[in-house]
């Protein structure tokens, strides 16, 4: 299958911390928009902007992109998404179960596969009973009027949900002439505000969200295209 997104990501987009926590610095870029991160270094002339204490995902930025970085103030904290009554329909989701949804539902829409998981990973983390506090509910958070949209009956179902939410997307890429950062921001904010602002809202949650989105996409994608070049490699003979 030929997939309709092969983006890299761009620089000046940024993942913030969502909880309670003290965001250690503010992060301001020669394009205009500031970041909130965990802590930053140099690694190889580069300036990595790490999203996390644990150094496991961040963004890499060339040192004339990055204007000035500071100590960030505290921040609100935020409402966790919590849970939401289960059924036994879905109360043993695997990792093989959404992958195998993720990409039914890819294949049907012509969306790429990675992009699916990276957008129900920063949304719901994989969990399929999650309830945001505007009252988004399942793996792809879709709100009960998306869903309805959709043809979604019950949000808790992953199956319908993924569809649902695969649905929404691929008609915001449409919607956007495959732009995935505005496509992304809509799925956040939602279109009107993409319109509104003439591309990503200046919303840090929005722009945070397609900075972490992006970033996971193109891990994913990177992890994909090494494990292909592993296995073709020739082997040689004695």
């Amino acid at each position: 299958m030929i997939h309709r997104l092969r983006i890299a990501a761009a620089a000046g987009l940024l993942a913030a911390a969502p909880a309670c926590l003290r965001a250690a610095e503010i992060v301001t870029l020669a394009n205009g928009f500031t970041m909130r991160c965990n802590h930053h270094a140099q690694v190889d002339g580069h300036v990595r902007i790490f999203l996390g204490s644990d150094e496991s995902s961040y963004i890499e930025l060339r040192p004339q992109e990055v204007v000035t970085i500071a100590p960030a103030p505290d921040v609100p904290a935020a409402e966790p998404i919590g849970p939401a009554p289960h059924s036994k329909a879905d109360a043993h989701l695997t990792p093989a179960d959404l992958h195998q949804m993720l990409s039914s539902a890819g294949h049907a829409h012509n969306v790429n596969v990675d992009l699916l998981a990276s957008i129900v990973k920063a949304e719901s983390a994989g969990n399929p009973h999650a309830v945001s506090r505007a009252g988004a509910r399942g793996l792809m958070q879709l709100m009960p009027q998306t869903a309805a949209d959709h043809g979604v009956h019950d949000s808790f179902q992953p199956s319908q949900n993924i569809r649902g939410g695969t649905a929404y997307i691929d008609e915001l890429l449409t919607r956007y002439h495959n732009n995935l950062a505005l496509a992304l921001a809509a799925y956040n904010a939602g279109p009107a505000a993409v319109d509104k602002y003439h591309g990503i809202p200046p919303y840090r949650e929005t722009r945070a969200y397609v900075a972490r989105v992006i970033h996971e996409f193109n891990r994913r994608t990177r992890q994909h295209q090494t494990q292909q070049a592993q296995t073709t490699q020739p082997t040689t003979g004695r």
